[in-house]
């Protein structure tokens, strides 16, 4: 019997609707009528200055999509604004045009809400589409340069696009049931649950994967960078959406996760503005006083003729044999060979320097002494020369 009563129930709320939908279609009509046969001459404008309205959008797009193609190079700014222009849809051409001008032609309230409603619905996924083209747009603009060669952006363009589409219409599919009265609380707080179940379930990719934006947009390194980190020397070969390949200078191809490589203090080698050298070179005692301070002269002129740039010729202390000096000095950019060859050239010319000054490089020397079972020195050397000669 219940069941009975339930069936029956359901079926006259079903024939309700129908019936209230045929009314409210038949009210339609028949207001439809009489504002087409009261407002023919008020329609005929809007209608006139509607398609002006959808001609001149038209031209708009066209303008967009001619900015596009005529555009060489990396992409600017005013690129990236014609291909968001370009996206702009038909339908959401129409209805800006028929929400213009609906109030002049006076239609019914029916007709009003129905141009309200798909007004709202074009309006909110067109500006979904704009943002998604100028924040993709301004992405890649952010990522352009001569040492990505793009390889950086398209490696990433792909996942981005589709992360931004889903979030940017997911907002506009929860604006659109908001404007139609829908309870859309649950909706969000279904979409935060799952965002978070997917957050946790890939972690550690998603980890990785905001470690190579973070790659991309902070470029604390570029592919073909020279840079060490732990006990690692290379050149960055590729950087992936998961790792990032480099090429020791031993030959072997390194991979480490994202993640991992931004943990690490990273030293980016072709970024440095000089190369810098130091040596120690220790004088014999027994070099006048004069010639000693004349010394690091002679050395910051050799370091200048070679090409360098010298940062520091001074002594530094009395060593067991001999007087020490340090030198430093800057080889202009980022290439470590050249600085080698200009440090072979500083201490060869060094070298000869000394040669022709007369200035002695001494060998590291100890003397021991034995003594004789009455406690007298026996000298190593005989008495005639222990006075050094």
């Amino acid at each position: 019997m219940i069941v009975t009563n339930t069936a029956a129930a359901a079926g006259k709320t079903a024939k309700d609707t129908s019936e209230n939908l045929d009314l409210q279609a038949q009210t339609l009509w028949n207001d439809s009528i009489a504002w087409l046969g009261s407002h023919w001459l008020q329609i005929l404008i809007a209608v006139g200055v509607a398609t002006a309205i959808v001609l001149i959008l038209h031209f708009l797009r066209r303008w967009g999509m001619k900015l596009c193609e005529h555009s060489t190079g990396p992409a600017g700014w005013g690129t990236i604004l014609g291909r968001a222009v370009a996206k702009t849809g038909n339908f959401f051409m129409i209805m800006v045009a028929a929400k213009l001008v609906s109030g002049y032609a006076n239609p019914p309230e029916v007709l009003g809400k129905t141009i309200d409603f798909l007004f709202t619905l074009a309006a909110v996924f067109q500006a979904a589409l704009w943002a998604r083209e100028l924040i993709l747009g301004a992405i890649e603009k952010r990522t352009e340069s001569e040492n990505y060669h793009g390889e950086a952006l398209l490696s990433a363009l792909g996942l981005i696009r589709l992360l931004v589409t889903f979030a940017l219409f997911a907002i506009a599919l929860v604006v659109v049931l908001d404007n139609l009265g829908v309870n859309v609380t649950g909706l969000v707080a279904g979409l935060g649950v799952g965002g978070i179940a997917i957050g946790l379930a890939a972690q550690g990719i998603f980890a990785d994967l905001f470690a190579a934006l973070a790659i991309i947009f902070d470029k604390p390194f570029r592919r073909g960078d020279k840079i060490f980190y732990d006990q690692t020397k290379g050149t960055v070969e590729a950087i992936g959406l998961k790792s990032t390949r480099i090429r020791a200078f031993t030959g072997e191809e390194r991979i480490i996760a994202n993640k991992q490589l931004l943990d690490k203090e990273i030293q980016n080698v072709s970024a440095r503005h000089h190369v810098r050298n130091a040596l120690t070179i220790g004088v014999a005692y027994q070099t006048p006083p004069d010639l000693l301070e004349r010394i690091p002269a002679m050395i910051e002129a050799i370091i200048e003729a070679s090409g360098a740039t010298p940062a520091r010729a001074s002594y530094d202390k009395f060593g067991p044999s001999s007087v020490d000096l340090v030198v430093e000095f800057d080889v202009p950019g980022d290439d470590v060979p050249a600085g080698n060859l200009a440090r072979d050239k500083i201490v060869i010319g060094i070298l000869r320097k000394f040669a022709k000054e007369g200035i002695v490089i001494p060998y590291p020397t100890q003397t021991a002494y034995a003594a004789a079972p009455d406690g007298t020195l026996i000298y190593p050397y005989p008495e005639g020369q222990a006075d050094g000669r």
